[in-house]
């Protein structure tokens, strides 16, 4: 078979099970058959480039960088929805309604409020141009990138030329392929599964949990890589599709059409007939909602006549033809049994409510973060009290308040301890900061979580050192930093519990393994304050070395663009400490890369000392690429244009930086003029 007709073969095959499986949620083949269809196809591509299809399932991820989300207008303005909260309300919107529209029979849609970021998706020829947020209403941020790595979003629509089948749950009619050009609304949001894998990541990666899904929706969606875009696994429910050519009766049809067009439309949505079948479907889900897989915060009512709401308009925030009638935020009340402390591996210690166990939001919560000691003392919370939780779309429970009334006559304000709970060392407050801390770097607690933080997958990925084989390699005194996992024997670590000879010898092997982790993510593993995986490569494409970092003053390193003077203070420290050098000397007898190959020196540098912005894009680099190409020739390359920018390089659709720079007189090249100017030896 010739390449192209297997690559549109495989692209066909594997979009089809990619529908199944995110939209349909009805896989046909194993995860293994899946992948090897996927590396069938990307080996085809790597083979014949310019066989590849823009709806293949390998484009979904790009490896370049986004330094920009341009802004774009919206066709049709975003609306939001007038909320109410009371069946009287609901009520009242009917009425409204049948006063606009007398004599006229009524029909409406309840559909379920998804909590997650709205979302516009333009398709042309039934293939995906541009995936925008809702923005201001007006005009919004184009994310398509990271759009396209959400999987039960198809890059190219079905077709669906048949009649509607007597099954249809609403409305009927005849459909036609896509349209050659429609935008479909919908909203992007998380499941339950999907949000608690990725905190339980961060809580081992020693981050801040995220508060609930939305928040982790949207900042997903803003993620500058469409690779971390994609491991958040986002998912969509469309509810909207508007196109000039083709115009549909009801809104029921409309998401029918979207189902034939490969879109996942909720299907828990009813056809009602007058306010107290919407009040029905209302207590329904109110009841229901526990049951559900992600986070609903009401239901939506929509006029399903479209002539009928097309009379009815729209003021200038809200369509007068629907609303959303909101749920109020789910709460319970248990008693705090007892107050403990938490150790991260930064040393901040945290309070932490040990709570009578209580159901809330369809789960059974003991435990109840209280953040720091600031927020114990202004919600007044003791040992004992009877206090209000809360979820309110949120899967981590909060202590909203304390029940006054309920608190016994000998309770006791809860008073931080002087001393860390695990080492006994002082503990220190920074005037700067809420975060009360102990600083003795040879505490249990910080030990663990350094080590978690070390090993796992985005530092040095050794996979099998876990959290109980971490808790058993401190209390047992075989690991005292970091350095001495590199030094462990395999009787020692197979003669603990629930370890066995061959356990042992894979954990060995793992850290084996990550001696060819490159210097950056070395750097990150560390956990020094205040540098994340992009300082740390920042760092080290900058300084190239541990040692010269450590001989680097802070006020150079500061200079660096995008490192600020509480992270030039912190490496700086952290590295002229004794007792954190001894570490790093361990890392480098164990053969840790402890440096990075800086670029060699050719002679003059054609973007010395320039202050260079790449925006739009470009034929022969990704932006990522463009910006260690301009590093390597001498120049800094930023994300924002300013007086202080020398250079803007403009791809195609270049957009708001380029305006902004032609404003502020600075040089502009198009991408051949960029290569001219460096010379072609360097653009390769």
């Amino acid at each position: 078979m010739p390449p192209s007709d297997r690559i549109a073969q495989l692209v066909e095959q594997l979009n089809e099970h990619n529908y199944r499986y995110a939209v349909l949620n009805d896989p046909v083949i194993s995860d293994r058959a899946y992948d090897a269809l996927m590396r069938e196809l990307s080996d085809l591509e790597a083979r014949h480039p310019d066989l590849i299809q823009p709806d293949s399932p390998t484009q979904r991820v790009t490896s370049d960088l986004t330094l920009q989300f341009p802004t774009v207008q919206h066709d049709v303005p975003m609306l939001s929805l007038d909320n109410t909260y009371s069946e009287d309300e609901l009520r009242d919107f009917e009425d409204r309604i049948r006063r606009e529209l007398p004599d006229e029979e009524l029909q409406y849609v309840a559909e379920l409020k998804i909590d997650g970021v709205a979302l516009s998706l333009i398709y042309e020829n039934g293939l995906l141009t541009r995936g925008v947020t809702r923005g201001n209403g007006t005009q919004g941020e184009d994310i398509t990138p990271n759009v396209k790595t959400i999987k039960s979003i198809p890059i190219r629509l079905k077709a669906c030329a048949e009649s509607m089948s007597a099954n249809d749950s609403i409305g009927e009619g005849l459909f036609s392929n896509p349209v050659p050009y429609c935008e479909i609304r919908g909203e992007v949001y998380l499941d339950h599964n999907t949000f608690d894998a990725i905190n339980v990541q961060r809580e081992k990666n020693e981050e801040n949990p995220f508060a609930n899904p939305r928040n982790a929706t949207s900042g997903s969606l803003k993620l500058q890589d469409a690779q971390q875009v994609a491991e958040r696994r986002l998912s969509f429910f469309a509810y909207s599709f508007r196109s000039p050519s083709m115009q549909l009766s009801t809104h029921g049809e409309n998401l029918s059409y979207l189902e034939r067009l490969g879109l996942p439309v909720n299907t828990n949505r009813a056809l009602c007939n007058n306010i107290d079948d919407i009040i029905a479907q209302a207590r329904e889900w109110e009841e229901e909602r526990q049951k559900l897989e992600y986070d609903i915060d009401g239901i939506v009512i929509k006029v399903n006549n479209i002539a009928q709401q097309n009379k009815l308009g729209a003021t200038s925030k809200s369509p007068r033809w629907a609303i959303s009638y909101k749920y109020s935020a789910e709460q319970a009340e248990t008693v705090l049994e007892s107050i403990t402390l938490q150790v991260g591996r930064t040393g901040v210690v945290t309070p932490v409510a040990n709570l009578e166990p209580v159901q809330l939001a369809g789960t059974t919560v003991s435990r109840a973060t209280l953040h720091n000691a600031e927020e114990l003392e202004r919600k007044d919370i003791r040992e004992g009290d009877t206090v209000i939780l809360e979820k309110g779309g949120d899967v981590i429970p909060k202590v909203v308040r304390v029940v006054k009334p309920k608190r016994a006559k000998d309770a006791i304000a809860f008073v931080f301890p002087e001393n860390c709970p695990v080492c006994n060392a002082p503990l220190t407050k920074d005037e700067s900061e809420v975060a009360i801390r102990c600083d003795n770097s040879q505490c249990p607690a910080q030990l663990k979580g350094n080590i978690r933080h070390f090993a796992s997958r985005t530092a040095m990925d050794i996979e099998g050192l876990g959290t109980v084989l971490v808790e058993q390699l401190v209390d047992n005194e075989l690991v005292r930093d970091v350095g001495d996992l590199y030094n462990l024997k395999l009787d020692a670590l197979a003669d603990l519990e629930r370890m066995a000879e061959k356990s042992a010898q894979n954990v060995l092997d793992a850290l084996d393994a990550s001696k060819t982790r490159p210097f950056h993510l070395v750097l990150f593993a560390l956990g020094i304050r205040h540098i994340g995986a992009t300082v740390a490569r920042t760092l080290s494409d900058n300084f190239h070395s541990i040692d010269r970092l450590r001989d680097t003053p802070p006020e150079e390193i500061e200079a660096v663009h995008e490192i600020g003077a509480a992270i030039a203070e912190s490496i700086h420290t952290y590295l002229n400490i004794d007792s954190n050098w001894t570490i790093i000397e361990k890392l480098r007898a164990a053969g840790i890369a402890l440096a990075s190959e800086a670029p060699a020196d050719t002679g003059p540098k054609p973007l010395e000392d320039k202050t260079v912005v790449v925006t739009g894009t470009f034929t022969r680099w990704g932006r990522q690429q463009a910006q260690d190409l301009i590093r390597a020739l001498g120049g800094k390359p930023t994300s924002s244009v300013s007086g202080k920018t020398d250079l803007v390089i403009a791809g195609e659709k270049a957009g708001s930086k380029r305006t902004k720079a032609e404003q502020l007189g600075i040089d502009i090249l198009d991408e051949e003029s960029f290569v001219k100017l460096i010379g072609e030896e360097n653009a390769s």
